[in-house]
C-alpha cells in the first residue's frame, strides 16, 4: 500500500453496480471486503431501503455508499481524516447523491450532537484501536438509535460482545478470514 495515493473500490449492488471509486492511501484505512459487503447487504435488504444510515468511522465510505445505491434515504459520513471526507464529498458529487452528510471529526463527538435519529449504524473502526464496545456503548447512551435499530460491527475477533448494550440482540454473525462481523437489533 506504500507509495500509492489513491485505491480504488467497486460497489457491489443497487443503482451504482459496478461504479468504482477512489478513495485515499490512509493509515489504518482497511475497506471492508467486497464478500463481507455483500453478505452483509443481504441481511439488510428487507430494510436499507428509506433507512437513514450512520457510517462512523467511513474511511473509504464503502458501507454508505454501498447502503446509498441500494436506496437508503440519507447516509451520514464520519471521520477524522480530511482526506477521507474531502474523496468522498468528491465521490457523491459524481454520483449525484445529496442525501449525505459529512462530518471531518472523531465518531466520539460526532455521538455527542444532535442529528435525527437513524435506522442503521455501521461501527467499522480500525481494528488496532479497539473503539467497537465503547463507540456503541456511545452510541446507545446518545438516544440517537431509532425504534429497532440495525448495528453492524466489524472486527478483528477481539470483540467481547456481552460488554456491547444489553438491548441489542446479535442477528446474524460470520468470519470471512481475518475479518469478523455482527448484525445486531436494538429493541
Amino acid at each position: 500500500m506504500a507509495g500509492r495515493d489513491q485505491q480504488t473500490l467497486r460497489i457491489i449492488g443497487g443503482q451504482w453496480r459496478g461504479r468504482k471509486f477512489q478513495f485515499p492511501d490512509v493509515e489504518h484505512l482497511r475497506p471492508t471486503p467486497d464478500r463481507v459487503r455483500e453478505t452483509l447487504f443481504n441481511w439488510l435488504m428487507p430494510v436499507i431501503k428509506g433507512a437513514n444510515c450512520l457510517d462512523l468511522f467511513c474511511g473509504s465510505g464503502a458501507l454508505g455508499l454501498e447502503a446509498l445505491s441500494r436506496g437508503a434515504a440519507q447516509v451520514s459520513f464520519v471521520d477524522k481524516n480530511k482526506q477521507v471526507i474531502d474523496a468522498l464529498k468528491e465521490t457523491c458529487r459524481v454520483l449525484g447523491s445529496t442525501n449525505v452528510e459529512f462530518y471531518l471529526g472523531d465518531a466520539r463527538s460526532y455521538l455527542t450532537n444532535e442529528f435525527p435519529s437513524v435506522d442503521i449504524v455501521f461501527i467499522d473502526p480500525p481494528y488496532d484501536f479497539q473503539l467497537q464496545v465503547e463507540i456503541a456503548n456511545l452510541l446507545q447512551e446518545s438516544g440517537h438509535l431509532s425504534e429497532h435499530a440495525w448495528i453492524y460491527i466489524e472486527h478483528d475477533g477481539q470483540l467481547d460482545d456481552k460488554r456491547l448494550p444489553d438491548s441489542w440482540d446479535k442477528h446474524r454473525e460470520k468470519i470471512a478470514g481475518q475479518v469478523h462481523y455482527a448484525l445486531y437489533k436494538n429493541h
